[in-house]
């Protein structure tokens, strides 16, 4: 039952963060909208995106992050991932192998979600695919803990190389949209 709370909980962060995290300025459309996506109703009242009273740090530079876009199509449901999640900086890191094929795990996966995950890689092979933070995203100040998570292998015979952490609603968002190919639900957990 709190495992439901955490994903439940967690999609509701990850609503709230993918609505922070669409680019854009003004109630404009953002300059490169896709079908389907959302659209941010945050002014953005400098040029480099921060508030007045902020000033730009070294970790306000563009990093990557999760952008949602129109919904691709299928894919084989074929991939060979390692996953590397730390629960923090001092903690001993879990690491999981989650191999499917046609969407099902092949036996050579140690995975918790291992069915859930390569479900979600076979319905949408580009759900590892992060892309460059753009300067004007707005994401909520939120903090979800320390967890850090690397992916690395492929999916569809594509290269797979992500990070994850829990920093603020952008990365809480993306860390929420592939959860269950991480095996760990993050925030808490």
């Amino acid at each position: 039952m709190r495992l439901r709370i955490v994903r439940y909980v967690l999609a509701v962060l990850a609503v709230a963060g993918l609505a922070a995290c669409t680019s854009g300025t003004g109630g404009g459309p953002p300059s490169s909208s896709a079908p389907g996506s959302s659209t941010s109703s945050t002014p953005s009242s400098s040029p480099t995106g921060l508030l007045p009273d902020e000033t730009e740090s070294p970790s306000s530079k563009p990093t990557a992050s999760f952008t949602p876009g129109a919904p691709t199509t299928p894919g084989r449901g074929d991939a060979e991932l390692s996953i590397i999640v730390k629960p923090s900086a001092t903690a001993a890191a879990e690491s999981y192998t989650l191999v499917c094929t046609g969407g099902v795990p092949a036996a050579e996966s140690h995975h918790p979600t291992a069915a859930a995950g390569c479900a979600a890689l076979k319905k949408n092979p580009a759900l590892l695919t992060r892309t460059p933070r753009t300067s004007d995203q707005v994401c909520t100040q939120q903090y979800g803990g320390p967890q850090t998570a690397t992916v690395t292998g492929a999916v569809d015979g594509v290269g797979v190389e992500s990070s994850y952490k829990l920093t603020d609603g952008c990365e809480i968002a993306a860390w929420a949209a592939v959860a269950d190919i991480l095996g760990s639900s993050g925030a808490g957990a």
